[in-house]
């Protein structure tokens, strides 16, 4: 039974990656950048989580440890005896686990290793806004892109004009955020560093960053549009439910609580700029349009 369990989920995750195109579980993207795949391939996690070794000598720099699952350890392992390495600090840009899930088996390869979160936990330290971090052949400019997750951190790779950006962009499609004004305005923060090309956490590196940039500007921006001309119509304003089953009417019913996360973002976010406001009816949180649409 466990046998037929696997082979069914693999199928599952074939069909699921089917569109994506294929990454190595090692390669090099550079002179500096070597990405190893978390060998976690899903539905959020795409190919499977990219982690980065930077760097031309030694010692060098990982961007963030995937999900500790035993591919990574087993290609971090190749990899830094192949290229006669150490990793002297570990940055990471986020709390969520597939990120820092491998911190164990790092440590296990290279226990000297210090570990750089922007809200550390123990026995990790800070990064600050703008701090940098130097090896042979690497300089890397920390970013704070909050909006993801709150303490989303992005780095620019001096040497290439490049930007690591976490999960702020993705390779592949776009991402999930916690609070849309403050990922919007990170957004607009990466595109003023215009950067060439982008390395995500997740998908195929991105070689026109301003093109990506700006596609995933005009996403969002499209969805706030589509939210306020609801809201025009329904003059006595609408719960977030409603405003989901009119703009994603052509999406199945087993969706629109999912889709509901992201209009509540949408609406979070236009309350705090004094175009909407929240009432509650009947136990109902509704939301009204404060002025006229300008679009």
């Amino acid at each position: 039974m466990a046998q037929n369990y696997a082979a069914a989920h693999d199928e599952f995750l074939k069909a699921q990656l089917a569109g994506l195109p294929f990454l190595p579980a090692v390669e090099r993207l550079s002179p500096t950048v070597i990405r190893i795949l978390g060998g976690n391939p899903g539905k959020f996690a795409l190919q499977g989580t990219n982690t980065y070794l930077l760097g031309t000598g030694s010692p060098r720099l990982l961007i963030d440890t995937a999900q500790g699952l035993p591919p990574w350890r087993a290609s971090l392992s190749t990899v830094l005896a192949s290229e006669s390495t150490s990793i002297s600090s570990a940055l990471l840009t986020h709390y969520h686990h597939d990120h820092i899930g491998g911190i164990p088996d790092l440590l296990a390869l290279s226990p000297t290793t210090l570990l750089h979160k922007h809200t550390p936990e123990p026995d990790q330290l800070p990064i600050v806004d703008g701090q940098e971090f130097t090896v042979p052949g690497a300089t890397l400019r920390a970013i704070h892109t909050p909006g993801h997750t709150h303490d989303h951190i992005s780095f620019l790779l001096l040497e290439e004009n490049a930007v690591f950006t976490g999960d702020t962009v993705l390779g592949h499609g776009t991402t999930v955020f916690e609070d849309l004004a403050a990922y919007m305005g990170s957004l607009a923060r990466l595109q003023e560093l215009n950067a060439g090309r982008l390395y995500p956490a997740h998908g195929a590196v991105v070689e026109d960053g301003p093109r990506k940039l700006a596609e995933y500007v005009r996403h969002r921006k499209l969805r706030e549009n589509q939210v306020v001309r609801t809201l025009a119509q329904m003059r006595d304003g609408a719960s977030s439910m409603e405003i989901v089953k009119t703009i994603y009417s052509d999406v199945g019913v087993e969706l629109h609580k999912a889709a509901e996360n992201g209009v509540r973002q949408v609406l979070e976010k236009l309350e705090g700029e004094g175009k909407v406001v929240r009432r509650e009816v009947d136990g109902l949180i509704v939301w009204v349009l404060q002025e006229p649409p300008k679009l």
